[in-house]
């Protein structure tokens, strides 16, 4: 055996090496791919400043005062009041659902208390589920209220002592008032360990059968393609199951994490959320000719999704295009159910959209497993 260095020998490998890679396009696409992803996501999309946040208006008056206060309060970037509550119930409701993150309460002596000199007040009731993202909007609200009212008034001059003993602000942080971050990560994790597992679980071990050969008995056995993917997608959505009653007790008893929902309604979306992850699983399998693609292709999928969903970094904060982008993963509208349930205690009127999409995303997942099967082997 020559044991002596040859250029030319090394060259042929290179050679070789480059050729295999251009066969192998989900690896060479996951090598290009998977930087360009990371430096978008993070350079434009991740924010953990958010601003421009929705809000709710529920004025009782209409007076010069009120109106200052509102626009001051658009003008510091963090609040945008797209929605006007007529009630307290309603409001109550765009909070639930998290259609807002905010709603400013301007009670209907406002403006009279202000000329009297009477400490008038403001009620703001913020969703702190996510901490992170409520904190700069309310760390603001106190000095720019003040300063407003202080315009309104004709006295810009007046010290800032003046201003904060002139307005009171009332904020309350509603479903997690200490701030605890635990809260709303334990909730979140629930849907990252099942969409990691579920997913890659049932991706490799239906690609493993065809990279063995066991695929071929399946095949010639005398079942429909729509039997033979329940047969393999349920199995998985069992240890899933396992999976949920092990998150929930630990998120109880290990960090006191409260549920002040239904269990029922949080096990039915969880159901549906799994059964979703393992069609998606079954999918990527008939996309892949190696456990390798398959894993490949679920980091692919895995990777924008949790920084997309809003687990990692608060969704609000994210530019719209990334918002719209991160609304097509079923662990987007997931987090929002599990933390609506557990922290917010809602019903199902204000997850039920959420549930919807979810089951969408089972359809269009079923379908394309279906039409991607294949009776014989290529």
């Amino acid at each position: 055996m020559n044991t002596i260095f040859s250029p030319a020998r090394l060259g042929a490998l290179l050679v070789k090496e480059f050729i295999q890679m251009r066969r192998d396009r989900v690896t060479f696409a996951m090598m290009l791919g998977v930087p360009l992803m990371l430096l978008i996501l993070f350079g434009f999309a991740i924010n953990n400043d958010p601003k421009r946040l929705p809000a709710a208006l529920l004025a009782m008056s209409n007076d010069p005062y009120s109106r200052a206060m509102v626009v001051a309060l658009e003008n510091t970037n963090y609040y945008r009041f797209d929605h006007v509550a007529r009630t307290e119930a309603e409001a109550d409701l765009l909070l639930a659902r998290g259609d807002v993150a905010f709603v400013v309460t301007i009670p209907a002596d406002f403006g009279k208390r202000v000329e009297r000199g009477d400490h008038p007040r403001i009620l703001l009731e913020a969703d702190a589920t996510d901490p992170a993202a409520a904190s700069g909007a309310v760390a603001t609200l106190g000095t720019v209220a003040a300063q407003a009212l202080l315009r309104a008034q004709g006295m810009e001059q007046v010290a800032k002592e003046q201003a904060a003993s002139q307005l009171e602000i009332v904020v309350h942080q509603l479903y997690n008032p200490e701030g605890v971050s635990q809260y709303n990560i334990v909730p979140g994790l629930l849907g990252v360990i099942l969409q990691m597992t579920m997913v890659m679980m049932t991706a490799m071990a239906l690609t493993r059968e065809t990279e063995r050969g066991t695929m071929e008995n399946l095949l010639a056995m005398p079942a429909s393609p729509a039997e033979i993917m329940l047969g393999k997608v349920l199995p998985y959505a069992g240890v899933g199951a396992v999976q949920v009653v092990v998150v929930l007790i630990a998120a109880k008893l290990l960090f006191s994490v409260p549920f002040v929902g239904g269990l029922p309604l949080l096990l039915s979306s969880i159901l549906v959320f799994v059964l979703g992850l393992v069609l998606l699983g079954y999918t990527i399998s008939t996309v892949s000719r190696t456990q390798m693609q398959a894993m490949q292709l679920t980091f692919f999928f895995f990777l924008p999704s949790i920084l997309l969903s809003g687990f990692m970094f608060p969704y609000r904060g994210m530019p719209g295009w990334a918002q719209w982008l991160g609304e097509i993963f079923p662990l987007t509208h997931f987090l929002r159910i599990v933390r609506a349930v557990m922290l917010k205690g809602a019903t199902l009127p204000a997850v039920a959209s959420e549930i919807g999409w979810l089951a969408v995303f089972v359809v269009l997942f079923s379908a394309t497993a279906l039409v991607r099967f294949r009776r014989t082997l290529d």
